[in-house]
C-alpha cells in the first residue's frame, strides 16, 4: 500500500476537529484513487470496523476510489453492515463505481427501507441504469411483485421511472392504467411517464389519463406539460418581456402572501425573506418576473402555472408533504420534476439557491440540465453547526455516524462544496472574520478569487415595523393581534402583570436554542422576578419531531424550576406582521399588562445572519445575539445590544441582565435612533434586492450569447 495513503489516513484519525476531517476526507479519497492494491482495500475495510465513526465514514468513501475489484466486493457487503450509517454511506459511495449485479438487489432493498438512505440508493441505481437498464428494471420489478404497501410500491415505481429503455417504460404504463393499484402508485407512474417524451405510448397514456377526476387527472395534466402536449393550454410563457426572470426556492415552507405559517416547522426566517425579497426584486429595474418555489399540492402547482409578470408563488408538489428539511430528502425526484417544470415554463434566466437541502440538490441538477446559471448563498452550514456541536461535546468521533444519520452532515457538506464550485456567483453573509471562517470551516480562499464572491447582507421591510408602531399608537379598541397579546398577559398571575418581556421568535429546533433560552431565564432568579418570557414559534397543535424535542426539553426545565413556569408564554407561530406588532408592544409596553423596555434574545447555536434580530432592532428593542456570524456585524455591543456565547445558558442569562440594564439606561431615544439608522442604512430588503439584481444580471450575461 502507498505510504502516502497511510499518512493521509493517520491525518484523518488524528485531526483535532470534525470539520478538519471533512477536508482531510477528500484528501484520503484522492490518495485512495492512486491505489490499485488489495492491501489498500483491506486497510480501509478494517477502519470501517473500528469504533471511530467519523474515520469510518471517510474510509467508506475512500474505498469507492480504489482501483481494485475487491473494493466493489467490500462496498457491496457494507450494504448489509450492522451499523446503519455504514449502510447509508455505502449506498452513496457505490454510485462512483461500475454496476455490480450482486449489489443491485441490495440497493433496491435500501430503497424499500426509504428515508435518506433510500434516496442515496435510488441515485446510485439511476446511475447504474444508464449502462445496465435491464438488470436494474428487472430487480425493481421483482421486488414490486413481492411488495404490497402503497408507500413502498410508490418508491419502487419512482425508482423504475429513473430507468431508461422499454422494459421500465412498459412497466410504468401497466402500473399507470391499473385501476387495482393504489392511487399514490398510479400517480407516481403517471408522473414518471411525463419524463419519457420519446415514448409514444407514454404520451398517449398521459393524454388519456389527463381527463380523469381527482389527483390522478391533475398529475396527468402536469405530466402532459412535462411532455409538451399541454392539453389544458398552458404553453411556456417564455422570458419576461421587461427583464430577467429570477427563480428562488425553499421547498420546506408553506409560503403564502400573508406568511401565515411563519415560525412553524421549518417555516423560519428564510420563508419570510423570500416573500419580502421577491416583492422587492419584482420592483427592481431589469427584473421582469420572480418565481418563488415552495412546497404545495398538485392542484396548487397546476393552478399557479400560467401567470405572467411580477412576483409569482409557484408551488412544487412533494410526496413527503410537510416534512422538515432533514426528512424531505426522499422527495428529490418529485422536487426535480416540479422545479424543471416551473423553470421551463417561465424560461428562467438565473436561479438563486440557499442552503444544503433537497431543494438545492434537485434544483442544481435541473439548472445543469437546462444550462441556467446559479447564484448560491454560501453559509458555513452545516460546518458551523458541526463545529459548535464539536466544541460543546455534542458531536465527536464516537457518535458522528449516528448523528449523521439524522442530520446528514457529510452529504450536506459535500453538497455545499459542489454548489459553490459550480455556481456562476457566490453570495456570502457578513461575518466579523469572513475570510478566516471560510478558510477554516470550508477550506475556501475567498480572497483568492474576489470576482466570484460578494457579501450581501439580508434585509427587512421597514414598512412592516413602521406600520406596527403606528398601529400601537392608534386610538380605539385594540386590533385582534394586540388583543391576543393582551389576553396572553392577562392570563398570567397578577403579580406577573406589568413586567417587561423577554421575547424570542423562531423555529423550535435545537440549532435555534429555544430550550437553552428557557433554561437561562428560568435558572436566574433575578430575571424571573424581573420579566416574563414570550417565545413565538412552533406548531404546538401538531409538532414535528424537532419541535417535540424542544418542547420536551423546555418541559424538563420547568419541572426543575417550577416558579418560572407562571411567567412563560408560548402561543406558537404567528404571521410576520403580528410578530412585528408584538415586538413594538414589548418595546413600548402596554398599559396594565406589559412593562416598557423589553429585550429580544436570539440564543441560536449558530446564526448566519438573523433576520428576526434585525426586525427587533428596527422595533427599538435591545437585543441579545450570538457573538459570531452575522449578528456580530450589526449589534453594537453595549450600545444597541449584547453579544454572547450562546452555547452556555449562564452566559445567556448574564447577557439578558445586561440587556435590561441597557433598556433602563438614560437617553433611550438616542439608542433606538442609533439602531434604526443602522438597519435603515444597511439592512433593508430593498437594498438587498438592489445588490442581488446586479449579481443576477452579471450571471445571466456570463452564459448569454457572445
Amino acid at each position: 500500500m502507498d505510504s502516502f495513503l497511510r499518512r493521509i489516513l493517520d491525518e484523518v484519525q488524528q485531526a483535532p476537529f470534525v470539520v478538519d476531517v471533512l477536508r482531510s476526507g477528500d484528501r484520503l479519497a484522492a490518495a485512495a484513487s492512486r491505489e490499485a492494491s488489495p492491501r489498500a482495500v483491506d486497510v480501509l475495510a478494517a477502519v470501517v470496523r473500528e469504533r471511530d465513526e467519523l474515520t469510518a465514514v471517510a474510509a467508506v468513501h475512500a474505498l469507492a476510489r480504489v482501483s481494485d475489484d475487491g473494493a466493489d466486493a467490500v462496498l457491496s457487503e457494507l450494504l448489509s453492515h450492522p451499523r446503519p450509517f455504514v449502510r447509508e454511506h455505502a449506498s452513496w459511495a457505490l454510485g462512483a463505481r461500475l454496476p455490480r449485479l450482486d449489489a443491485i438487489d441490495r440497493l433496491v432493498g435500501v430503497v424499500v427501507g426509504g428515508g435518506f438512505s433510500g434516496m442515496l440508493a435510488q441515485r446510485t441505481l439511476a446511475r447504474w441504469a444508464v449502462s445496465a437498464p435491464g438488470q436494474v428494471a428487472g430487480a425493481v420489478e421483482a421486488t414490486l411483485v413481492e411488495t404490497a404497501g402503497p408507500e413502498v410500491r410508490s418508491r419502487l415505481v419512482e425508482t423504475l421511472g429513473l430507468v431508461p429503455g422499454p422494459i421500465a417504460g412498459r412497466a410504468l404504463l401497466r402500473l399507470a392504467v391499473d385501476s387495482v393499484e393504489p392511487s399514490v402508485v398510479r400517480q407516481t407512474a403517471v408522473a414518471a411517464l411525463g419524463d419519457r417524451p420519446a415514448d409514444p405510448d407514454a404520451v398517449a397514456a398521459v393524454r388519456r389519463l389527463s381527463t380523469a377526476d381527482g389527483d390522478l387527472g391533475t398529475v396527468a395534466r402536469l405530466a402532459a406539460i412535462d411532455l409538451g402536449i399541454d392539453p389544458i393550454g398552458l404553453g411556456a410563457t417564455g422570458a419576461a418581456g421587461s427583464g430577467l426572470t429570477v427563480a428562488q426556492l425553499f421547498l420546506h415552507a408553506d409560503i403564502d402572501r400573508d406568511l401565515s405559517r411563519a415560525g412553524a416547522g421549518d417555516n423560519g426566517g428564510v420563508a419570510t425573506l423570500l416573500v419580502r425579497l421577491g416583492d422587492a426584486l419584482a420592483n427592481e429595474p431589469g427584473v421582469g418576473r420572480v418565481l418563488t418555489m415552495s412546497r404545495g399540492s398538485v392542484d396548487a402547482a397546476l393552478g399557479a402555472l400560467g401567470a405572467d409578470e411580477g412576483h409569482l408563488l409557484t408551488p412544487i408538489p412533494l410526496p413527503t408533504g410537510a416534512a422538515g428539511a432533514a426528512q424531505a430528502w426522499p422527495s428529490r425526484v418529485a422536487a426535480r420534476r416540479g422545479i424543471r417544470r416551473v423553470l421551463r415554463t417561465y424560461g428562467a434566466d438565473v436561479l438563486h439557491l440557499r442552503m444544503a437541502e433537497v431543494g438545492s440538490l434537485a434544483a442544481a441538477e435541473v439548472a445543469r440540465e437546462l444550462e441556467i446559471p446559479v447564484v448560491f448563498t454560501l453559509a458555513p452550514d452545516p460546518h458551523a453547526v458541526i463545529h459548535a456541536l464539536d466544541m460543546t461535546g455534542g458531536l465527536h468521533r464516537g457518535n458522528f455516524g449516528a448523528e449523521d444519520e439524522r442530520e446528514h452532515y457529510w452529504f450536506r457538506a459535500r453538497l455545499v462544496q459542489r454548489l459553490a464550485a459550480d455556481s456562476a456567483h457566490v453570495v456570502l453573509f457578513p461575518r466579523p472574520e469572513l475570510q478566516h471562517d471560510m478558510r477554516e470551516l470550508l477550506g475556501l480562499d475567498v480572497a483568492g478569487e474576489p470576482s466570484r464572491y460578494t457579501v450581501v447582507p439580508e434585509g427587512v421591510d421597514l414598512e412592516v415595523s413602521a406600520a406596527a408602531a403606528a398601529e400601537l399608537e392608534r386610538p380605539g379598541p385594540p386590533t385582534p393581534a394586540l388583543a391576543e397579546l393582551d389576553d396572553l398577559v392577562a392570563a398570567l398571575p397578577e403579580h406577573r402583570r406589568g413586567l417587561p418581556l423577554v421575547v424570542s421568535v423562531g423555529r423550535l429546533h435545537r440549532v435555534k436554542g429555544m430550550a437553552t433560552l428557557v433554561e437561562a431565564w428560568a435558572g436566574d432568579a433575578e430575571l424571573v422576578e424581573r420579566s416574563n418570557l414570550l417565545i413565538v414559534g412552533g406548531d404546538l397543535a401538531d409538532p414535528s419531531a424537532d419541535e417535540r424535542e424542544q418542547l420536551d426539553l423546555i418541559d424538563g426545565v420547568l419541572r426543575r424550576s417550577p416558579a418560572a413556569a407562571s411567567g412563560l408564554m408560548m402561543p406558537g407561530h404567528r404571521p410576520n406582521d403580528v410578530v412585528a406588532l408584538w415586538l413594538a408592544a414589548a418595546q413600548a409596553g402596554r398599559a396594565g399588562g406589559i412593562g416598557p423596555g423589553g429585550v429580544y434574545v436570539c440564543s441560536s447555536l449558530k446564526e448566519e445572519f438573523g433576520l428576526a434580530l434585525v426586525e427587533a432592532l428596527a422595533s427599538g428593542l435591545v437585543v441579545v445575539g450570538p457573538a459570531a456570524g452575522g449578528p456580530a456585524t450589526y449589534i453594537d455591543h453595549g450600545q444597541t445590544g449584547v453579544l454572547v456565547d450562546t452555547r452556555r445558558p449562564e452566559e445567556v442569562a448574564r447577557a439578558m441582565r445586561e440587556a435590561f440594564d441597557l433598556a433602563d439606561a438614560p437617553d433611550q431615544a438616542a439608542r433606538v435612533d442609533r439602531a434604526r439608522r443602522r438597519v435603515s442604512a444597511d439592512f433593508t430588503v430593498q437594498a438587498m434586492a438592489d445588490r442581488l439584481t446586479d449579481i443576477y444580471a452579471g450571471a445571466a450575461r456570463a452564459v448569454g450569447p457572445a
